[in-house]
Protein backbone atom coordinates (compact mmCIF):
# COMPACT_ATOMS: atom_id res chain seq x y z
CA UNK A 1 0.00 0.00 0.00
CA UNK A 2 1.05 3.43 -0.48
CA UNK A 3 0.11 7.15 0.64
CA UNK A 4 0.50 10.16 -1.70
CA UNK A 5 0.17 13.29 0.22
CA UNK A 6 -1.29 15.83 -1.73
CA UNK A 7 -2.45 19.34 -0.49
CA UNK A 8 -2.56 20.42 2.74
CA UNK A 9 -5.16 23.11 4.40
CA UNK A 10 -2.94 26.39 4.74
CA UNK A 11 -5.78 27.20 8.04
CA UNK A 12 -5.83 23.73 9.34
CA UNK A 13 -4.38 20.11 9.46
CA UNK A 14 -6.88 19.19 7.28
CA UNK A 15 -5.44 17.30 4.10
CA UNK A 16 -6.17 15.59 0.85
CA UNK A 17 -4.07 11.86 -0.60
CA UNK A 18 -4.07 8.97 -2.66
CA UNK A 19 -4.06 5.43 -1.08
CA UNK A 20 -2.76 2.71 -4.09
CA UNK A 21 -3.70 -0.63 -3.10
CA UNK A 22 -4.10 -3.68 -5.15
CA UNK A 23 -7.59 -3.54 -5.74
CA UNK A 24 -7.39 0.37 -6.44
CA UNK A 25 -6.81 3.88 -5.41
CA UNK A 26 -8.77 5.88 -2.53
CA UNK A 27 -8.64 9.52 -2.23
CA UNK A 28 -8.65 10.76 0.82
CA UNK A 29 -10.68 11.83 2.41
CA UNK A 30 -12.84 8.93 2.43
CA UNK A 31 -16.30 7.53 3.55
CA UNK A 32 -15.79 3.74 3.69
CA UNK A 33 -19.65 2.02 3.67
CA UNK A 34 -20.03 -1.15 6.52
CA UNK A 35 -20.43 -4.42 4.80
CA UNK A 36 -20.69 -6.02 8.51
CA UNK A 37 -21.31 -9.62 7.22
CA UNK A 38 -19.54 -8.91 3.18
CA UNK A 39 -22.87 -6.76 2.26
CA UNK A 40 -23.40 -3.52 3.24
CA UNK A 41 -27.26 -3.65 4.51
CA UNK A 42 -29.79 -2.98 1.92
CA UNK A 43 -27.39 -1.84 -0.99
CA UNK A 44 -26.47 -3.84 -3.55
CA UNK A 45 -22.44 -3.45 -5.22
CA UNK A 46 -23.32 -2.41 -8.15
CA UNK A 47 -25.29 0.76 -6.43
CA UNK A 48 -22.98 0.95 -4.27
CA UNK A 49 -20.35 1.89 -7.56
CA UNK A 50 -22.96 4.03 -9.65
CA UNK A 51 -24.51 5.83 -7.00
CA UNK A 52 -22.88 6.17 -3.93
CA UNK A 53 -19.49 6.08 -5.80
CA UNK A 54 -17.98 4.06 -2.93
CA UNK A 55 -14.26 3.89 -3.24
CA UNK A 56 -13.38 1.08 -0.57
CA UNK A 57 -15.94 -0.85 1.84
CA UNK A 58 -15.49 -2.64 5.32
CA UNK A 59 -15.70 -6.19 6.69
CA UNK A 60 -16.07 -7.33 9.92
CA UNK A 61 -13.93 -9.84 10.98
CA UNK A 62 -15.92 -11.12 14.00
CA UNK A 63 -19.33 -11.43 12.00
CA UNK A 64 -17.89 -13.31 8.97
CA UNK A 65 -15.49 -15.54 11.19
CA UNK A 66 -18.85 -16.66 12.46
CA UNK A 67 -21.11 -16.58 9.47
CA UNK A 68 -20.15 -18.00 6.86
CA UNK A 69 -16.84 -18.99 8.39
CA UNK A 70 -13.32 -18.77 7.40
CA UNK A 71 -13.69 -22.36 5.30
CA UNK A 72 -16.14 -20.95 3.17
CA UNK A 73 -14.17 -17.77 2.11
CA UNK A 74 -11.34 -19.58 1.64
CA UNK A 75 -12.89 -22.13 -0.83
CA UNK A 76 -13.85 -18.91 -2.35
CA UNK A 77 -10.52 -17.52 -2.61
CA UNK A 78 -11.24 -14.82 -0.09
CA UNK A 79 -13.80 -12.02 0.43
CA UNK A 80 -13.55 -10.33 -2.90
CA UNK A 81 -14.16 -13.25 -4.69
CA UNK A 82 -17.00 -14.29 -2.65
CA UNK A 83 -19.08 -11.47 -2.46
CA UNK A 84 -17.96 -9.89 -5.78
CA UNK A 85 -16.75 -6.35 -4.66
CA UNK A 86 -13.48 -6.02 -7.20
CA UNK A 87 -12.43 -2.41 -5.05
CA UNK A 88 -10.31 -2.33 -1.62
CA UNK A 89 -11.62 -3.30 1.45
CA UNK A 90 -11.02 -2.93 5.24
CA UNK A 91 -11.64 -5.40 7.96
CA UNK A 92 -12.18 -4.21 11.23
CA UNK A 93 -10.15 -7.32 14.04
CA UNK A 94 -13.31 -7.55 15.68
CA UNK A 95 -12.00 -6.09 19.21
CA UNK A 96 -15.20 -3.56 19.60
CA UNK A 97 -17.63 -6.57 18.38
CA UNK A 98 -15.98 -8.27 21.47
CA UNK A 99 -16.02 -5.51 23.73
CA UNK A 100 -19.67 -4.99 23.13
CA UNK A 101 -20.30 -9.11 24.11
CA UNK A 102 -19.65 -7.64 27.98
CA UNK A 103 -21.05 -9.86 30.37
CA UNK A 104 -20.74 -13.09 27.68
CA UNK A 105 -16.85 -12.44 27.56
CA UNK A 106 -13.67 -13.09 29.22
CA UNK A 107 -10.80 -11.02 28.72
CA UNK A 108 -7.44 -12.77 29.20
CA UNK A 109 -3.44 -11.78 28.33
CA UNK A 110 -3.57 -14.92 26.16
CA UNK A 111 -6.44 -12.81 24.13
CA UNK A 112 -10.16 -12.99 24.41
CA UNK A 113 -12.94 -15.68 25.16
CA UNK A 114 -16.36 -15.03 24.40
CA UNK A 115 -20.10 -16.57 22.95
CA UNK A 116 -21.16 -16.42 19.54
CA UNK A 117 -24.39 -14.30 19.74
CA UNK A 118 -26.02 -16.77 17.01
CA UNK A 119 -25.60 -19.93 19.12
CA UNK A 120 -24.17 -19.44 22.26
CA UNK A 121 -20.90 -21.35 20.91
CA UNK A 122 -18.01 -20.63 22.45
CA UNK A 123 -14.60 -19.06 20.81
CA UNK A 124 -11.39 -17.48 21.67
CA UNK A 125 -9.55 -14.70 19.80
CA UNK A 126 -5.92 -14.09 20.17
CA UNK A 127 -3.98 -11.72 18.16
CA UNK A 128 -1.95 -14.61 16.35
CA UNK A 129 -5.56 -16.12 15.43
CA UNK A 130 -7.18 -12.62 14.41
CA UNK A 131 -4.26 -11.93 11.85
CA UNK A 132 -5.04 -15.64 10.49
CA UNK A 133 -8.22 -14.99 10.49
CA UNK A 134 -7.81 -11.54 8.65
CA UNK A 135 -5.48 -12.73 5.88
CA UNK A 136 -7.93 -15.47 5.04
CA UNK A 137 -10.74 -12.95 4.66
CA UNK A 138 -7.96 -11.06 2.33
CA UNK A 139 -8.70 -7.26 3.00
CA UNK A 140 -6.70 -4.79 1.70
CA UNK A 141 -6.19 -3.09 5.15
CA UNK A 142 -6.83 -5.75 8.54
CA UNK A 143 -6.48 -4.23 11.46
CA UNK A 144 -4.61 -5.32 14.63
CA UNK A 145 -6.89 -6.96 17.35
CA UNK A 146 -7.12 -4.47 20.42
CA UNK A 147 -9.20 -4.11 23.73
CA UNK A 148 -11.89 -0.80 23.08
CA UNK A 149 -12.28 0.07 26.91
CA UNK A 150 -15.84 1.47 28.20
CA UNK A 151 -15.35 5.16 26.97
CA UNK A 152 -16.19 6.07 30.70
CA UNK A 153 -13.45 3.75 31.99
CA UNK A 154 -11.27 4.85 35.01
CA UNK A 155 -7.61 5.89 34.77
CA UNK A 156 -6.27 2.55 36.12
CA UNK A 157 -8.50 0.62 33.57
CA UNK A 158 -7.87 2.55 31.08
CA UNK A 159 -4.28 2.17 31.29
CA UNK A 160 -4.23 -1.54 32.09
CA UNK A 161 -6.40 -2.09 28.94
CA UNK A 162 -3.62 0.21 27.02
CA UNK A 163 -1.14 -1.90 28.01
CA UNK A 164 -2.50 -4.80 26.98
CA UNK A 165 -3.24 -3.69 23.43
CA UNK A 166 0.35 -2.91 23.03
CA UNK A 167 1.30 -6.08 24.14
CA UNK A 168 -1.34 -7.47 21.37
CA UNK A 169 -0.23 -5.27 18.72
CA UNK A 170 3.72 -6.38 19.39
CA UNK A 171 1.85 -9.90 18.76
CA UNK A 172 -0.21 -8.78 15.80
CA UNK A 173 3.18 -7.71 13.87
CA UNK A 174 4.88 -10.58 14.70
CA UNK A 175 2.22 -12.86 12.84
CA UNK A 176 1.88 -10.62 9.98
CA UNK A 177 5.71 -10.70 9.23
CA UNK A 178 5.48 -14.36 10.05
CA UNK A 179 2.75 -14.96 7.41
CA UNK A 180 1.97 -14.26 4.08
CA UNK A 181 -1.08 -12.85 1.72
CA UNK A 182 -2.99 -15.66 0.40
CA UNK A 183 -4.33 -14.77 -2.42
CA UNK A 184 -1.54 -12.53 -5.15
CA UNK A 185 -2.21 -9.29 -3.60
CA UNK A 186 -0.30 -7.47 -0.80
CA UNK A 187 -2.24 -6.80 2.28
CA UNK A 188 -1.36 -3.38 5.16
CA UNK A 189 -1.95 -3.65 8.97
CA UNK A 190 -2.95 -0.75 10.76
CA UNK A 191 -2.26 -0.59 14.95
CA UNK A 192 -5.31 1.28 16.81
CA UNK A 193 -4.64 4.37 19.34
CA UNK A 194 -6.63 3.87 22.35
CA UNK A 195 -6.30 5.53 25.80
CA UNK A 196 -9.92 6.55 26.48
CA UNK A 197 -10.15 10.46 27.21
CA UNK A 198 -6.71 10.63 28.80
CA UNK A 199 -4.20 13.15 26.66
CA UNK A 200 -1.71 11.27 28.36
CA UNK A 201 -2.38 8.19 27.79
CA UNK A 202 -3.48 8.86 24.18
CA UNK A 203 0.06 10.32 23.48
CA UNK A 204 1.77 7.19 24.99
CA UNK A 205 -0.29 5.13 22.68
CA UNK A 206 -0.05 7.31 19.54
CA UNK A 207 4.08 7.56 20.16
CA UNK A 208 4.21 3.75 20.45
CA UNK A 209 2.17 3.09 17.35
CA UNK A 210 4.13 5.46 15.44
CA UNK A 211 7.24 3.82 16.31
CA UNK A 212 6.10 0.69 14.24
CA UNK A 213 6.25 2.31 10.65
CA UNK A 214 2.96 0.60 9.71
CA UNK A 215 1.55 1.54 6.47
CA UNK A 216 -1.33 3.97 8.24
CA UNK A 217 -2.70 4.18 11.37
CA UNK A 218 -6.59 4.06 12.98
CA UNK A 219 -7.51 6.23 16.35
CA UNK A 220 -10.69 4.25 18.24
CA UNK A 221 -12.30 3.93 21.45
CA UNK A 222 -14.26 6.82 20.42
CA UNK A 223 -17.31 8.07 19.89
CA UNK A 224 -18.22 5.21 22.46
CA UNK A 225 -20.43 7.85 24.60
CA UNK A 226 -18.04 10.99 25.49
CA UNK A 227 -18.80 14.45 25.05
CA UNK A 228 -18.04 15.63 21.73
CA UNK A 229 -15.72 18.31 22.61
CA UNK A 230 -13.55 15.32 24.02
CA UNK A 231 -13.52 13.11 21.04
CA UNK A 232 -12.30 16.62 19.03
CA UNK A 233 -9.77 16.77 21.63
CA UNK A 234 -8.06 13.53 21.92
CA UNK A 235 -7.91 13.83 17.44
CA UNK A 236 -6.03 17.07 17.74
CA UNK A 237 -3.84 15.20 20.93
CA UNK A 238 -2.92 12.28 18.76
CA UNK A 239 -2.33 13.47 15.26
CA UNK A 240 0.12 15.75 16.71
CA UNK A 241 2.10 12.60 16.92
CA UNK A 242 0.88 10.37 14.08
CA UNK A 243 3.06 10.55 10.78
CA UNK A 244 1.84 13.17 8.35
CA UNK A 245 3.02 10.79 5.53
CA UNK A 246 0.67 8.02 6.39
CA UNK A 247 -2.96 7.67 6.30
CA UNK A 248 -4.89 8.35 9.56
CA UNK A 249 -8.27 6.44 10.40
CA UNK A 250 -10.98 7.41 12.47
CA UNK A 251 -12.70 4.13 13.65
CA UNK A 252 -16.65 4.52 13.97
CA UNK A 253 -17.14 8.17 13.32
CA UNK A 254 -19.73 9.45 13.11
CA UNK A 255 -22.29 12.06 12.10
CA UNK A 256 -21.55 14.98 8.73
CA UNK A 257 -20.29 17.75 11.56
CA UNK A 258 -18.15 15.01 13.37
CA UNK A 259 -16.23 13.91 10.08
CA UNK A 260 -15.93 17.75 8.59
CA UNK A 261 -14.54 18.67 11.57
CA UNK A 262 -12.30 15.12 12.06
CA UNK A 263 -11.14 16.43 8.78
CA UNK A 264 -10.21 19.90 9.86
CA UNK A 265 -7.97 18.22 12.49
CA UNK A 266 -6.05 15.68 10.00
CA UNK A 267 -7.91 12.88 9.30
CA UNK A 268 -8.10 11.13 6.85
CA UNK A 269 -10.40 7.65 6.59
CA UNK A 270 -13.87 7.23 7.99
CA UNK A 271 -16.39 5.00 8.62
CA UNK A 272 -19.86 4.43 10.33
CA UNK A 273 -23.26 2.53 10.38
CA UNK A 274 -25.24 5.85 10.94
CA UNK A 275 -25.80 6.43 6.75
CA UNK A 276 -27.48 2.68 6.94
CA UNK A 277 -28.85 2.40 10.05
CA UNK A 278 -30.67 6.09 10.41
CA UNK A 279 -31.67 6.02 6.69
CA UNK A 280 -33.29 2.60 6.95
CA UNK A 281 -35.46 4.75 9.96
CA UNK A 282 -36.57 6.60 7.61
CA UNK A 283 -33.68 9.20 8.36
CA UNK A 284 -32.35 11.54 6.07
CA UNK A 285 -29.36 13.55 5.78
CA UNK A 286 -28.64 16.71 3.36
CA UNK A 287 -26.43 19.62 3.28
CA UNK A 288 -30.26 21.33 4.50
CA UNK A 289 -30.17 19.14 7.54
CA UNK A 290 -32.12 15.83 8.17
CA UNK A 291 -35.31 15.16 7.66
CA UNK A 292 -37.76 12.50 9.15
CA UNK A 293 -39.48 10.86 6.09
CA UNK A 294 -42.05 9.83 8.12
CA UNK A 295 -43.59 13.16 9.29
CA UNK A 296 -47.01 14.06 7.71
CA UNK A 297 -45.26 17.37 6.26
CA UNK A 298 -43.71 15.30 3.39
CA UNK A 299 -47.15 13.64 2.38
CA UNK A 300 -47.73 15.77 -0.36
CA UNK A 301 -44.02 17.37 -1.45
CA UNK A 302 -43.34 16.25 -4.46
CA UNK A 303 -39.93 17.59 -5.34
CA UNK A 304 -37.27 15.11 -5.67
CA UNK A 305 -35.58 13.91 -2.33
CA UNK A 306 -32.64 15.63 -3.14
CA UNK A 307 -32.20 17.99 -6.14
CA UNK A 308 -28.42 18.13 -5.88
CA UNK A 309 -28.21 13.97 -5.00
CA UNK A 310 -27.49 10.81 -7.06
CA UNK A 311 -29.59 9.45 -9.40
CA UNK A 312 -32.36 7.71 -7.35
CA UNK A 313 -32.59 11.40 -5.32
CA UNK A 314 -33.86 13.18 -8.34
CA UNK A 315 -36.28 10.55 -9.52
CA UNK A 316 -37.76 9.62 -5.85
CA UNK A 317 -40.22 12.63 -4.60
CA UNK A 318 -40.04 12.64 -0.87
CA UNK A 319 -43.82 12.33 -0.93
CA UNK A 320 -43.33 8.84 -2.73
CA UNK A 321 -40.58 8.25 -0.10
CA UNK A 322 -43.12 9.26 2.81
CA UNK A 323 -45.74 6.99 1.12
CA UNK A 324 -43.29 3.65 1.10
CA UNK A 325 -42.19 4.26 5.05
CA UNK A 326 -46.11 4.77 5.65
CA UNK A 327 -46.55 1.56 4.23
CA UNK A 328 -43.36 -0.44 5.48
CA UNK A 329 -42.25 -1.06 1.99
CA UNK A 330 -38.64 -2.71 1.79
CA UNK A 331 -37.99 -0.21 -0.66
CA UNK A 332 -37.95 2.86 1.36
CA UNK A 333 -35.32 1.54 3.17
CA UNK A 334 -33.10 0.98 0.51
CA UNK A 335 -33.80 4.49 -1.07
CA UNK A 336 -32.82 5.68 1.72
CA UNK A 337 -29.77 3.87 2.35
CA UNK A 338 -28.26 4.81 -0.97
CA UNK A 339 -29.36 8.43 -0.29
CA UNK A 340 -27.60 8.46 2.93
CA UNK A 341 -24.35 6.66 1.43
CA UNK A 342 -24.42 8.77 -1.60
CA UNK A 343 -24.57 12.22 0.69
CA UNK A 344 -21.45 11.16 3.00
CA UNK A 345 -19.51 10.53 -0.02
CA UNK A 346 -20.37 13.32 -1.31
CA UNK A 347 -19.96 15.43 1.38
CA UNK A 348 -15.78 13.94 1.81
CA UNK A 349 -15.74 14.73 -2.30
CA UNK A 350 -16.51 18.44 -1.13
CA UNK A 351 -14.70 18.14 1.32
CA UNK A 352 -11.27 17.24 -0.81
CA UNK A 353 -12.80 19.85 -3.31
CA UNK A 354 -12.42 22.64 -1.01
CA UNK A 355 -9.40 21.63 0.89
CA UNK A 356 -8.10 21.96 -2.82
CA UNK A 357 -9.50 25.21 -4.04
CA UNK A 358 -7.94 26.05 0.05
CA UNK A 359 -11.10 27.45 1.39
CA UNK A 360 -11.83 24.23 3.83
CA UNK A 361 -12.47 26.02 6.81
CA UNK A 362 -14.54 28.66 5.32
CA UNK A 363 -16.60 26.07 3.53
CA UNK A 364 -17.13 24.13 6.96
CA UNK A 365 -18.12 26.71 9.19
CA UNK A 366 -20.93 28.12 6.65
CA UNK A 367 -22.69 24.56 6.83
CA UNK A 368 -21.53 22.94 9.89
CA UNK A 369 -24.91 24.18 12.10
CA UNK A 370 -27.04 23.70 9.01
CA UNK A 371 -26.28 19.64 8.46
CA UNK A 372 -27.65 19.06 12.21
CA UNK A 373 -30.83 21.03 11.78
CA UNK A 374 -33.86 19.39 11.56
CA UNK A 375 -36.21 20.09 8.47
Amino acid sequence: MKFELQVTDKASDARTGIITTDHGQIKTPIFMPVGTVGSVKGVHFEELKKQVMAQIILGNTYHLYLRPGLDVIRAAGGLHKFNGWDRPILTDSGGFQVFSLTGIRKLKEEGCEFRSHIDGSKHFFTPENVMDTERIIGADIMMAFDECPPGQSDYQYAKNSLMLTQRWLDRCIKRFNETEPLYGYQQSLFPIVQGCTFPDLRREAAKYIADKGADGNAIGGLAVGEPTEVMYEMIEVVNEILPKDKPRYLMGVGTPQNILEAIERGVDMFDCVMPTRNGRNAMLFTYQGTMNMRNKKWEKDFSPVDPDGCDIDLVTTKAYLHHLFKAQELLAMQIASIHNLSFYLRLVTDARHHIEQGDFVAWKNSIIDQLGRRI
